[in-house]
């Protein structure tokens, strides 16, 4: 009886350990795949939205994205079209600030911000801490290619992110992001996101995200990373009612 119940006891702790372990492989290997996106704690991030019009450019927008710790990001927009126009993320809040208006208006992670691209998408450059999830399987990064990636299956573990639920593929070893899709709350796919990853000041780092609508079929958007600086923003910029009363230097 008595090594029956030590088996007992043996396994039952091998098997939490090993449940632990899953998680924090998990936890680990998105904190990874975030390295490749987001250099350092506090960044400023010159972006490019492209919209493709049958595999060809037809329109573009500038962004510079503030990112801070405890998700706060701060996009200002760029393009003389919409010059003044913010948009402010602190923690599951999101705010438009427009040039012509005093009060910030809540909007959603959700909403888009030009093309493809949502607010969330831009505003937001991490998955761990907001999605855990399983390992699903080791296999093809992309059907009938040699490359192999873990796939994740996450769920998001707050409220506000843009997508409830996306199936992650990372490169095998490095955990380099390859592709996703994403999934909203209805469950229904709503876009497939791929990577391009290029050496960048001795590191690889992700360079560009191709967003294929999955709705609206033909429908895709690049967002081009140009450039990530080391950079904290002052506070000041992170209060939505401070943004509606002044303009923002470079």
């Amino acid at each position: 009886m008595f090594r029956l119940t030590t088996l007992l006891t043996v396994l039952f702790v091998a098997w939490t350990s090993s449940g632990q372990a899953a998680q924090d492989s998990v936890q680990h290997m998105l904190k990874a795949a975030d390295a490749y996106r987001l250099t350092d704690d506090a960044m400023q991030v010159e972006t490019q939205i492209t919209i493709m019009k049958d595999g060809t450019p037809d329109k573009e927008r500038r962004y510079t994205v503030y990112l801070r710790e405890n998700r706060q990001s701060l996009v200002v927009m760029r393009s003389p079209s919409e010059r003044g126009q913010k948009v402010l993320m602190l923690a599951d809040d999101f705010w438009l600030i427009m040039p012509s208006t005093q009060r910030p208006m809540r909007i959603t992670p959700t909403q888009k911000l030009f093309g493809d691209a949502s607010t969330g998408d831009i505003a937001t450059m991490t998955w761990a801490g907001d999605y855990d999830g399983k390992v699903v399987a080791e296999e093809a990064c992309v059907e009938g290619a040699k490359e192999r990636c873990v796939h994740l299956s996450l769920n998001s573990q707050r409220k506000g992110v843009t997508y409830t639920r996306i199936e992650l593929w990372l490169a095998k070893g490095g955990y380099q992001p390859v592709r996703a899709d994403l999934f909203v709350a209805s469950d229904k796919m709503a876009k497939q996101a791929s990577f391009r990853l290029d050496g960048v000041e001795g590191r690889q780092q992700v360079t560009e995200m191709l967003l294929t609508d999955q709705i609206q079929q033909g429908k895709q958007t690049v967002v081009r990373y140009l450039s990530r600086l080391a950079k904290r923003a002052p506070d000041d910029w992170f209060n939505p009612m401070f943004l509606t009363r002044n303009e923002l230097g470079s």
